[in-house]
């Protein structure tokens, strides 16, 4: 017992070393005359430096209200953990041109300790943006900018805000470590161009929990370099599901390992659970121990695939296999309702083709009747009850 004693006053006592006391002091933006109806770039970046000069742990308040807000980056490193408490709407410029084309809305960067909490929106007005994406014909397109971009952060946490209709990406995450979205919520039509709601890239230790996601792409998507992602209790529709990748398109990719995706649903969306590879291309960074278990799908398109033939907008050709190898895949607990007789599509490169491979307890309907299974370079271990696979 007095041991623990010990323990517990030896970490307080650390904690008040670090921090220097364990009350946060609160910065509301007003004191940087931040208010209702006006912009509050310049509030919001000077009320980061304070906090961030601070050697104890800070609260940024930004309350209830609607604001204007620009293009904005604060960055570390800075004293001691911060927390941005969003309970207004902030809205971005509607026009792209607004924001110096700057590729994110709001950026935060190099920072240990940070929470974004609050009932608050981040409002991207992207409808306007999403009207002139060309993307699809134009490879030289104008970029979009994203509504929240969080590089290079430790020991994060977002939780109950919402992300509304971003210009391109909702969230993307890169090169962080150790960072919890909870209770977070994305919203946006299923006619909005590449609005993945979460993406992840060169990032380890991430987990998106007990979260809502409608929009028009990924509802998350993993990039290269993802290591130990936990996707879990997340609603994802409209959309085009949670998917790994695309990868193999650049040389110099990073391996992506170690996901569970469980207890989610998918609801009216393009693609269910999704692993996607670019056939041609350069990268050859592997693919391994992905895991999808107990997911719910209602009237989703393609609930469950493998396809390492991707190529959007036919931008690529399909003249030799993906280089990916992709390995240790679980499906298992799957049901729900299909909206194409084919529910199950494995396509693993020619080239590479997928190893261990497993389909278990997959119980999915099309118009009443089971689903199909449609494989190819790929022997799929089948356990419990699922679809035997056809060429």
């Amino acid at each position: 017992m007095d041991m623990k004693l010990n323990m517990a006053t030896f970490v307080l006592f650390l904690l008040l070393a670090i921090f220097g006391s364990t009350q946060s002091v609160v910065i509301d933006i007003k004191k940087f005359g931040g208010a209702p109806n006006a912009d509050i770039t310049q509030a919001l970046t000077k009320a980061w430096d304070e906090a961030c000069a601070s050697t104890t742990a800070t609260k940024i308040v930004i309350p209830s209200g609607t604001y204007k807000m620009n293009a904005i980056q604060v960055k570390g490193p800075c004293k001691a953990p911060i927390e941005i408490n969003v309970e207004g709407t902030i809205q971005a410029p509607p026009d792209s041109n607004a924001m110096n084309d700057a590729y994110e809305w709001i950026k935060i960067e190099h920072v240990d300790f940070l929470t974004v909490s609050g009932h608050g929106v981040f409002d991207g007005q992207g409808a306007k943006a999403w009207k002139e994406n060309d993307c699809g014909s134009n490879k030289k397109c104008k970029k979009r900018s994203f509504n929240l971009s969080f590089n290079f952060l430790k020991h994060a946490t977002v939780r109950d805000i919402t992300t509304k209709d971003s210009k391109n990406f909702h969230v993307n995450v890169l090169g962080c470590t150790n960072f919890t979205f909870d209770g977070f919520h994305v919203s946006a039509p299923a006619d909005s161009i590449n609005t993945d709601g979460i993406h992840i890239g060169r990032s380890t230790d991430v987990k998106i929990l007990n979260t809502n996601i409608a929009t028009g792409d990924d509802c998350v998507s993993l990039g290269d370099g993802s290591k130990q992602i936990t996707v879990q209790n997340v609603i994802c529709g409209p959309g085009h599901g949670i998917s790994v990748g695309s990868l193999g398109k650049y040389p110099e990719e990073e391996p992506v390992e170690h996901l569970l995706v469980k207890n989610c649903t998918l609801k009216n969306t393009d693609n269910g659970v999704r692993i996607k590879t670019w056939p041609s291309g350069p990268g050859t960074s592997p693919i391994t121990d992905m895991h999808f278990e107990d997911v719910n799908m209602v009237d989703v398109m393609n609930p469950i695939i493998i396809d390492q033939e991707y190529c959007p907008w036919n931008q690529c050709d399909k003249k030799a296999p993906s280089k990916v190898k992709i390995s240790k895949v679980t499906f298992k607990n799957i049901k729900g309702t299909s909206k194409t007789k084919e529910g199950v599509i494995l396509m693993c490169s020619s080239g590479v083709p997928c190893d261990g491979v497993e389909l278990s307890d997959i119980n999915l309907t099309f118009n009443g009747a089971p689903i199909d299974a449609k494989c190819a370079n790929v022997k799929p271990l089948i356990t419990g009850k699922a679809p035997a696979c056809k060429a």
